[in-house]
């Protein structure tokens, strides 16, 4: 089924400001949290608008929804990607208490979450050709890896013990007031740090940490039709935890072409073309992102005039089809002439005259 659009969930127009899509997320979060109401579908839709926020809240998630739309963007970036960057400091705000049971609630238990490795964020520099038809590149990532001398544990020979706080859940619970009234939260356990269990001798090589820094080399799929901007994910490629890698999230920069600009999916082109080329019409040879392609120029083409070659741009990302690229042509004025070339002239604007 096909969700609906991020505005379309809060109730906002595309033209909203920041202040005012937070606003009104308050107004609907108070209304559909689990803590406040038990209605049933109530904490779906709080995830709903709550996913709808976390977009709309940052401005570069904004920008690359506005530009290519919802099925594209869900197809882009995971749950995590979404609520990356999320500031959930807006719960305390209304007295729902903090980061921890929101991300339960999204992602299924604090504990999973504090296991899981972080994730990387790194840039790659692409060519213009690479970006537009993709390419495969290699990436060295440093990273969290498991301590071969413990494989992860931390401890020497293996040797843990349970934690008596948390009993080895990794969770305690804790009981607040709000003003909405009484709030359990399930925060990590402090005296393992989440772990469930505890160290009696610490690894040498890791000295306890069940982790060290190495460097590995992935090999990575550029698809084509990425652009600035754009992130590729790297599934379990970033740091290691107990419960698994992060991911490596690859930032795009595009170099430029030498010609070519690219928007979106279309390029576009201006080249000079003589006088008398736009004056009789003819045939113009142009560069193109595949080649070179034939422009043919109708007689008494003015200055400026725009041509559109379909198909010639970029191929769409996870889509269908390809863009355009469209060619300006403006006159091209000789800074020289010869005395026959003036006189000619001379006679043509006498003539128009």
């Amino acid at each position: 089924m096909t969700k609906d659009d991020y505005y379309s969930i809060l109730g906002v127009a595309k033209t909203a400001s920041k202040d005012d899509i937070k606003k009104v997320y308050k107004q609907l979060a108070k209304k559909y949290h689990p803590d406040v109401t038990k209605e049933k579908g109530s904490e779906e839709k709080f995830k709903e608008i709550s996913e709808a926020y976390a977009v709309l809240s940052d401005d570069q998630k904004r920008a690359q929804y506005n530009q290519f739309g919802h099925a594209t963007f869900e197809q882009q970036f995971s749950q995590e990607d979404i609520f990356r960057n999320f500031n959930f400091d807006v719960f305390r705000d209304m007295g729902f208490g903090g980061f921890d049971n929101i991300f339960d609630m999204f992602f299924g238990g604090q504990h999973a979450r504090r296991d899981r490795g972080s994730d990387i964020q790194l840039n790659i520099k692409l060519s213009f050709e690479e970006a537009a038809f993709g390419a495969v590149k290699e990436v060295d990532v440093e990273r969290l890896e498991k301590c071969e001398g413990c494989n992860g544990s931390g401890a020497h020979e293996g040797k843990v013990t349970v934690c008596k706080t948390c009993k080895g859940q990794g969770q305690v619970r804790r009981v607040g007031k709000s003003m909405f009234g009484m709030i359990t939260q399930i925060v990590s356990c402090g005296e393992c740090n989440g772990r469930g269990k505890k160290v009696l001798d610490p690894c040498k090589r890791c000295r306890g940490q069940g982790f060290l820094r190495g460097m590995k080399t992935v090999k990575v799929t550029i698809p084509a039709g990425v652009d600035n901007g754009m992130q590729i994910r790297l599934e379990g490629e970033g740091d290691h935890g107990e419960g698994g890698g992060g991911d490596v999230y690859l930032v795009v920069h595009v170099l430029p072409h030498e010609k070519l600009t690219r928007e979106g999916y279309d390029l576009f082109l201006d080249i000079e073309v003589p006088f008398s080329t736009l004056v009789l019409g003819g045939k113009v040879e142009v560069p193109t992102v595949k080649g070179s392609a034939t422009v043919k120029i109708p007689p008494g083409t003015q200055s400026h005039a725009v041509f559109r070659l379909k198909g010639e741009g970029i191929k769409k990302l996870r889509g269908f089809g390809m863009g355009d690229q469209f060619v300006q042509v403006v006159v091209k004025v000789p800074k020289r002439l010869s005395k026959k070339q003036e006189r000619l002239l001379h006679e043509f604007d006498q003539e128009q005259s």
